[in-house]
């Protein structure tokens, strides 16, 4: 079934004791790393939305708990002289996790289909072929092994517009704001309609999209955490790796 992002913004107060489940979901990915990291399996999550709608967040949040060696963060920003002059994946082909990795994206590939179509930064004939080739290149990393979690982060126009407020009346936050975002309020019709063909190309069985309805903060942050500990846990062994025989001679040698 085609996701509509209207069905997400209904912004509900998060119904539960947050702090309290928050805390628990930050233990039991925090387990779940250390599972991926024991079975030497691979994981992508890949965070996209709009601008304030709460993607860095609910990452900071997802490893808070976790051993910085299990994971690795990549912010993505417009890419280099150096990455422009190879095919736009090379860029994510180096940040691909290693086994026992978990890389997540805070923004990614999704770019050509998104921000490179709606601002003229990818001719028509390049975002459109995009579709196949970002398909391709998830089902080559899906079979080989690596789990792909892929979250869109969704606002409503109204409380992206209070967010970026509240950032510009902070002396600390305000830094966050840039005139692009302002400027992009302007285009959210034109990056509506790619939304829409980006989730009807690429909602695929062994990479679907979850939305994430953004509005309530707390409640965004729950629901994306609890995506990616179910993922992982469906599809992680279970129970430990078998220990080798040099676990046993490491235990003699203490007596």
């Amino acid at each position: 079934m085609a996701i509509d992002l209207s069905d997400y913004e209904t912004g509900a107060d998060y119904d539960g004791d947050y702090k309290e489940d928050l805390a628990d979901l930050q233990e039991r990915l925090s387990r779940l790393f250390v599972a991926n990291h024991l079975h030497k399996r691979s994981a992508v999550i890949l965070c996209e939305g709009w601008d304030a709608a709460g993607k860095g967040g609910a990452i900071q949040r997802m490893v808070a708990e976790g051993d910085p060696r299990h994971y690795r963060v990549w912010p993505i920003a417009a890419p280099t002289d150096e990455e422009k002059a190879h095919h736009y994946l090379w860029r994510f082909w180096k940040r691909l996790p290693a086994a026992g990795e978990v890389a997540i994206f805070d923004r990614s590939w999704y770019g050509r289909v998104l921000v490179e179509r709606v601002e003229g930064f990818a001719k028509a004939a390049e975002w459109k072929r995009a579709y196949d080739e970002i398909n391709e290149f998830e089902s080559q990393l899906a079979a080989a092994g690596t789990l792909i979690v892929k979250l869109f982060f969704h606002v409503t126009q109204e409380e992206q517009d209070d967010r970026f407020r509240k950032r510009l009346d902070h002396p600390w936050k305000r830094w966050k704001v840039t005139g692009e975002d302002i400027r992009n309020r302007a285009k959210r019709d034109d990056y509506l309609k790619a939304l829409k063909d980006m989730f009807a190309h690429t909602d695929t069985h062994w990479a679907p999209w979850t939305a994430i309805d953004g509005n309530d903060k707390k409640a965004a942050r729950i629901a994306a955490l609890t995506r990616v500990a179910d993922a992982l846990d469906a599809t992680l062994p279970d129970g430990p790796p078998k220990p080798g025989p040099e676990f046993d001679e490491m235990r003699k040698a203490l007596g």
